[in-house]
């Protein structure tokens, strides 16, 4: 169910500026991609104005500040890059949306499990408007679609696939990481990590759940759910 209620709400203070809105060409090195986000921030924090970064990037994965090294299952299959969000070990590669959100909560709300909730809001607002159900976990973060189709857990319980990771940064009061949205990436790739730790569910897409829809489509429906959310943005259309 997506919120309609303000306990969440990250909108920012009137007369707030637009959040710039860019979209990055071609496959980001994730090198590339900390270093200006480590130069937005900075100036993000200095006033400038704030930004969010869509981009895709070449296969690697990414251990946050909780990951267990016994989650990574092939070392030697992508690099590896060690990163200070939060979180355990997480997959980039072609064919997943990553939105870098780099937002300065000291012009929201300075709450932590506000914007998280926020960020899942965006992606539940996005699946929404697919007519696909994202659903938001007490125990796990992310975003998980229920999958009837598949064999029932060892529990008994309906199976469940991820299909949106969550991984932040604050760095006085303002955001970097994100979310990463499965599009159409090749889902063996995650069978070299332990996705967040979790192994009892899998991990899914909206091409694998039968959606073959283009990567700009999705960056249009993206934005709608951010700017509902987050408020106005401003840039590349």
């Amino acid at each position: 169910m997506l919120r309609t209620d303000l306990e969440f709400s990250m909108l920012p203070q009137p007369g707030s500026r637009p959040v710039r809105w860019r979209i990055a060409d071609g496959l980001v090195a994730y090198e590339e991609a900390v270093e200006t986000m480590e130069r937005e921030v900075a100036a993000i924090s200095d006033g400038g104005d704030e930004l969010v970064w869509l981009v895709e990037h070449p296969p690697l994965y990414t251990a946050g500040t909780s990951a267990n090294a016994g989650d990574l299952v092939q070392p030697d299959r992508f690099p590896v890059f060690a990163t200070g969000r939060g979180g355990e070990y997480t997959y980039h590669g072609p064919g997943q949306r990553v939105a870098y959100v780099m937002l300065d909560l000291k012009r929201r709300r300075q709450d932590v499990r506000a914007f998280v909730t926020a960020l899942e809001d965006v992606v539940i607002r996005t699946l929404d408007m697919m007519n696909v159900r994202g659903e938001r976990r007490e125990d796990r973060v992310g975003v998980w679609v229920r999958r009837p189709e598949k064999p029932l857990l060892a529990d008994g319980t309906m199976a469940e696939d991820k299909i949106a990771a969550l991984g932040i940064r604050l760095r006085k009061w303002v955001t970097f990481h994100g979310l990463s949205l499965n599009v159409d990436p090749d889902l063996d790739h995650f069978s070299g990590i332990v996705p967040c730790g979790i192994s009892a569910y899998g991990v899914t897409s909206l091409v694998d759940l039968g959606l073959p829809v283009m990567m700009a489509d999705v960056d249009i429906r993206l934005r709608t759910a951010f700017e509902a959310v987050f408020g106005e943005t401003t840039g590349e259309t």
